[in-house]
């Protein structure tokens, strides 16, 4: 039989062991709290690899994307490559519809985006870039940005025509 002397020496009234006991309590709350934002954020890192979003984003940039709750126009997301599914690829959205996103390149030069493949459904976006972490001097938030992603007034994407590739 274990008494208050088995417990290292120091005897525990009920008060004392109630305060470990919601001590212990409120740890697990708070680890579980923190496992909740991270489920509900389910974050994710990428990193730039082409000159299709230059001079937002450069090779070697690196992103932290979250899980996209709400896309707007101006946005930057990572959503799968229609024509390569094991591909990632980051532009801006540029159009939403009720359930379609159309993407853009801000070198649209150097991008492959809705002009070539149409636009995608809002359920392929993988996540919304929401932070630069490096290189460290560009590190920062990534704001909306809807005059670089070219929306008109009225809120529409002007889009134009794709270009032969040589």
């Amino acid at each position: 039989m274990l008494g208050a002397g088995a417990l290292g020496g120091m005897a525990l009234g009920a008060g004392a062991l109630g305060s470990i006991v919601l001590g212990a309590l409120g740890g697990m709350a708070l680890g579980g709290m923190a496992l909740g934002a991270w489920w509900w954020w389910r974050p994710a890192r990428v990193e730039v690899t082409g000159d299709s979003m230059a001079p937002t984003l450069l090779p070697g940039d690196r992103l932290l994307l979250v899980r996209p709750r709400s896309v707007g126009v101006g946005d930057l997301v990572a959503l799968t490559d229609p024509r390569q599914p094991g591909r990632l690829l980051v532009k801006r959205v540029g159009a939403i519809d009720a359930s379609r996103v159309t993407v853009v390149g801000d070198n649209q030069e150097q991008s492959t985006d809705s002009r070539h493949f149409g636009p995608v459904p809002l359920a392929g976006l993988v996540g919304r870039a929401c932070y630069r972490y490096h290189p460290r001097e560009r590190a920062g938030p990534l704001p909306r940005d809807p005059f670089r992603a070219g929306a008109s007034p009225d809120g529409r994407r002007r889009l134009a025509a794709p270009t032969p590739r040589r």
